[in-house]
């Protein structure tokens, strides 16, 4: 019997050196593969948006008294920044403010302490205007984009109180353009 059991402990080896590999290549054959990633795709340009304009209310008597009141012009602000206050040619009786690279569409309210505020009709951003300096505004996050800038007009109410004060005269303020 020596040379069955020899031979059934050779075909053992044998079995458990092929099974090994077979096992492997079977289990390769049934294991899922992981998924292949997509071939990446050049991404459309988006069409860009055109931009919609929004169409302020007709200007009320008391508006049309406020924009009246506005200092125009260029603004030299603080940090040599510059801002440009024209009005709408579009919108009677509304501004049309730029600062940095942002135009914005404001209307002008008076406020019952004299100050002009300008409301951006897109609630972002608000100037107010006094006799002596103005500033802008971001309303949603309540920071001051800019301050103390002065207009051409400002400069002449400035200049003219400080040459009273000088002279002991009276303090002169400057009627609005």
């Amino acid at each position: 019997m020596a040379p069955l059991s020899s031979l059934l402990t050779g075909l053992s080896l044998a079995a458990l050196l092929v099974t090994p590999a077979a096992f492997a290549a079977d289990a390769a054959q049934t294991t899922p593969q992981p998924a292949r990633k997509p071939a990446k795709v050049a991404a459309r340009p988006k069409a860009a948006a055109a931009p919609v304009e929004l169409v302020p209310e007709p200007a009320t008597p008391e508006q049309v008294s406020a924009s009246e009141r506005v200092y125009y012009g260029e603004y030299d602000c603080d940090f040599k920044q510059v801002i440009q206050i024209i009005a709408s040619e579009r919108h009677p009786s509304y501004v049309e403010l730029r600062f940095a690279k942002n135009s914005y569409l404001m209307k002008p309210v008076l406020s019952s302490t004299g100050a002009v505020r300008l409301e951006d009709v897109k609630g972002q951003t608000l100037m107010i205007q006094i006799a002596s300096k103005s500033m802008l505004m971001n309303v949603k996050t309540g920071v001051r984009l800019v301050d103390a800038c002065v207009s051409p007009s400002q400069r002449i109410a400035i200049d003219a109180a400080k040459a009273a004060a000088s002279t002991g005269g009276a303090l002169l303020t400057t009627p609005r353009p």
